[in-house]
């Protein structure tokens, strides 16, 4: 059985990043990643990476006080009032931002060849993968054994 308080990310991995929480896209996955490192299980999964460092920008939330209280213990409903308590964003920039982020995809021409080698070595025959959150949902599913 799934314990996901204590996500195992080598047997799984983490919330799809479209998956919302209090308005906010990433967060579970976040979360999640957050709770298997606590646990020493989270795989090749990173906590903190450039795609939560958005996340922790956008929030002014800093990642080892995040850290610090998925450490306590905390619920997905505690953590989203947590952040809640910790930002000052309101709901129309909280939409915005993540609907920039849903879309956001590779930057200049190093981060289109490597997104380009990516799609290659995960679904070479995929011409709908075109943000980074697409990527990441192409690469979670094939790194579990799907084919892309």
């Amino acid at each position: 059985m799934l314990n996901l308080s204590a996500p195992d990310l080598t047997q799984h991995p983490p919330r799809s990043p479209r998956v919302r929480l209090g308005g906010y896209v990433h967060l579970p996955r976040l979360l999640d990643k957050a709770r298997a490192v606590v646990s020493g299980q989270n795989g090749g999964y990173a906590y903190n990476c450039a795609l939560d460092q958005h996340f922790f920008g956008f929030t002014g939330i800093d990642a080892d006080a995040m850290l610090a209280a998925i450490k306590a213990g905390k619920s997905d409903t505690e953590m989203l009032a947590w952040v809640r308590a910790n930002t000052k964003r309101s709901p129309v920039e909280i939409a915005a931002w993540c609907a920039w982020l849903s879309s956001h995809g590779p930057g200049g021409s190093d981060g289109h060849a490597w997104f380009a080698d990516m799609i290659k070595t995960n679904g070479p025959a995929r011409d709908d993968v075109q943000t980074f959150f697409d990527l990441l949902d192409l690469d979670d599913y094939v790194s579990y054994g799907g084919k892309g």
